[in-house]
């Protein structure tokens, strides 16, 4: 066995001690045994004593020695101050130990004490069984305390609850307690946590202190912790705003900013910093001016921040709805962020000319765009400014030739009245210096035009641009109307009626191959005929231009055979003679059937007749079909038929332009017994319709015509070939 390095020795062996009275001492010897220096330190310990408690009940003199070479002695004081277990009276026995930093060993030596009734006070002993409690507000925790009176007397305790709101306590901060010697007792004290937010989330420490007549006071500490709980509320006020304030209706040029007030709402227990991002695509068209610092919240209050938005404004156009998200962050998230996360703020901005401005400017604008354009049937630069009295196509019904009061003749393309952007006129071929009564195409090549004047004058105009547009003019008396013109086929003869009854016949032949420019001031007709009637038309009947048909004032209706010059009268009305306010208006015949007649009176009647039942079978004429609804009764001033006398149209008085479907007996198809309607005078009023045409071209129907109300038209229907009459072979 090794020697020990370590020799101690104990002096007395038993110490006698009693609380309160004078310290018991004992001497501890220790001798260096080892061969080195070494320095020595001393530890009692005692059966019994708390682990916890330091080594204030015994004195200890000195605390280290010093280095003491090999077989040295150190002398140790120790001395008994207090007792070791509070209360305890009997033997104790303490154990010495003594150990060195330099060497590895120690040695323990056993003394007996003996521990007498204390004369002193004993303080209690407290315990917290837990010593540290987590709640939420609004809620009940229960701290128990243990109460040990380790005394040999019996004792009245106080126990004092320290360190929270007193008002949290149930029943008081203190509590009364009978100890008997030894006795042990558990107080719970109650600890109702206010609700949110007058309990903050934080580390309450407290103390449990006890007190009592026999000994010093006792104290035992501990923490309770209130639990985060609650949320922040976020709003805007308001979520809608729009630039300019206030009277957006009107032109503004002023663009403020608009303040969306942002409220932040603390219903929780935390202590918080809010701070606000705007996001959203529409943050790069506006400028943001968002506040300093973050928003400080205590629990329970209120702070709002302001956010000032500007955003460019367009001259003119929609509004810009803008969309911004106003997100908010906490600087606590134990709760997460706030309820809700964001806020959209919604920005409604306006331009700085209103729409209903823009509007109405643009509908000025197209307004002064309409007037100053062709569309404007009042517009004096464009078409006629008087009553329009006779139309007529030329032969492929590519162009339209109008006469009107207003002395001039006007060239209109066809299409141009089916484009919406297009100008139908083409240009203005004369101003004849009279009102326009009558005008007629030559049939050969259509590159001449006759016009009947309100003065008796007849002039011949040239179509084509490179010689003059006044080839001739001539008259045969003065003042007297041209109210019907008519060439013959070859376009040599040209055939003129007036309104006092006369019916001339014109050699043209000469004035179309004479030098142009020529006027033929003396120019004679080489036929005259005087009837007892206004001539309103003339038509030639039949073949080789042989038979002229003359209609006019009285409903008088004559055939002139030019072979002979005989005149043959046709009944008009069986029974009823005419009278003085009794026209025939207008007549006309299909080219490709000439013995169909139509005509037409200002009684409102529309007649069409077999003229080859009188013209060649020697009978009487043949009515094949007559009504007067057709215009309401009113009169009927034109009536014109297609070349292959499928199609009737009409105008009248009544402000209506209509299309007959016939038969190929030349009868009123029996469906359309009532015809179409295909036009109507400007804005739906009255204004008669002077002259009308009609040709068929390709799959349309084509009509045009010419009104008081100063308009030409041409308009369209689609062919009706399932009728028997009109259809392709």
């Amino acid at each position: 066995m090794a020697d020990n390095l370590i020799d101690t020795t104990v002096s007395p062996k038993q110490i006698r001690f009693k609380p309160g009275g004078l310290p018991a001492a004992f001497e501890v010897m220790v001798v260096n045994d080892s061969d080195r220096f070494a320095s020595f330190q001393v530890e009692v310990m005692a059966a019994g004593v708390e682990v916890d408690r330091l080594p204030d009940w015994y004195i200890i003199s000195p605390e280290v020695s010093t280095k003491k070479p090999p077989g040295d002695v150190t002398h140790f004081q120790v001395t008994i101050v207090d007792n070791p277990v509070p209360g305890f009276v009997g033997l104790m026995n303490l154990t010495v130990r003594v150990f060195s930093m330099e060497l590895p060993d120690e040695d323990r030596e056993v003394l007996r004490l003996i521990l007498e009734q204390g004369t002193g006070s004993i303080p209690l002993k407290l315990d917290l069984p837990v010593g540290e409690f987590q709640e939420y507000p609004a809620n009940q925790q229960e701290i128990p305390v243990r109460v040990y009176n380790p005394s040999q007397l019996e004792t009245d305790v106080t126990l004092k609850f320290s360190g929270l709101d007193p008002t949290w306590i149930v029943d008081g901060t203190e509590r009364q307690l009978h100890l008997p010697p030894g006795g042990q007792a558990t107080e719970t004290f109650i600890c109702q946590i206010p609700d949110i937010p007058q309990a903050p989330s934080r580390i309450y420490p407290f103390a449990i202190a006890a007190t009592h007549r026999h000994g010093t006071p006792a104290q035992v500490e501990g923490i309770l912790e209130v639990l985060p709980m609650g949320l922040v509320k976020f709003s805007a006020t308001p979520k809608q705003q729009q630039i300019p304030a206030k009277r957006t209706w009107l032109p503004n040029w002023r663009s403020f900013p608009v303040t969306y007030t942002l409220e932040f709402d603390n219903h929780s227990n935390l202590q918080q910093q809010v701070s606000v991002e705007i996001q959203g695509e529409d943050k790069q068209e506006c400028t943001l001016e968002l506040p300093d610092k973050p928003a400080e919240l205590n629990p329970g209050q209120t702070a709002q921040a302001a956010t000032r938005v500007q955003a460019r404004r367009h001259l003119w156009g929609g509004t810009k709805r803008l969309s911004l998200e106003a997100v908010a962050m906490l600087s606590d998230q134990r709760l997460g962020n706030t309820n809700p996360t964001s806020q959209v703020l919604r920005l409604d901005v306006y331009p700085i000319l209103p729409a209903w401005l823009v509007l109405g400017g643009g509908v000025l604008l197209l307004y002064f765009i309409w007037w100053l354009s062709w569309l404007n049937p009042n517009n004096k630069l464009f078409g006629h400014q008087a009553a329009v009295n006779s139309v007529q196509f030329n032969g492929m019904s590519q162009n339209v030739v109008s006469g009107s009061s207003d002395e001039t003749l006007i060239k209109w393309r066809v299409d141009g009245f089916f484009n919406p952007v297009a100008n139908p006129e083409v240009e203005e071929i004369a101003d004849t210096g009279k009102a326009v009564r009558v005008i007629r195409y030559k049939p050969i090549d259509n590159n001449v035009v006759a016009a009947g004047l309100e003065n008796g004058e007849i002039q011949l105009l040239n179509l084509l641009a490179e010689t003059p547009k006044l080839m001739d003019s001539f008259s045969f008396q003065k003042d007297d109307r041209v109210l019907a013109l008519e060439f013959t086929e070859d376009s040599r003869y040209l055939f003129s009626g007036h309104g006092s009854g006369k019916v001339l016949g014109w050699d043209i032949y000469q004035d179309l191959d004479q030098s142009l420019g020529q006027l033929n001031e003396e120019k004679q007709p080489i036929m005259e005929l005087n009837f007892d009637f206004a001539v309103y038309n003339l038509e030639f009947i039949g073949q080789g231009n042989q038979n002229l048909a003359v209609a006019g004032r009285f409903h008088q209706l004559v055939i002139l055979n030019l072979g002979d010059n005989s005149l043959r009268k046709v009944t008009y009305k069986e029974g009823e003679e005419g009278g003085k306010d009794d026209y025939i208006f207008s007549m006309d015949v299909a080219k490709l059937k000439p013995y169909l007649l139509a005509t037409a009176d200002n009684q409102g009647t529309i007649t069409l007749w077999n003229m080859r039942s009188c013209l060649v079978d020697n009978q009487s004429c043949e009515i094949l079909d007559r009504w007067s609804n057709g215009h309401g009764g009113q009169p009927v001033r034109s009536v014109a038929l297609s070349n292959g006398g499928c199609y009737l149209a009409s105008g009248g008085d009544d402000g209506r332009m209509m299309l007959w479907p016939l038969t190929n007996q030349g009868k009123r198809a029996e469906n359309y017994a009532s015809g179409i309607e295909v036009g109507r005078s400007l804005r739906n009023q009255t204004f008669k319709f002077n002259s009308v045409d009609i040709n068929v071209l390709k799959r349309n129907i084509l009509i045009a015509s010419g009104s008081d109300d100063t308009q030409v038209r041409v308009r369209r229907a689609k062919r009706l070939q399932g009728l028997g009459c009109d259809r392709d072979e």
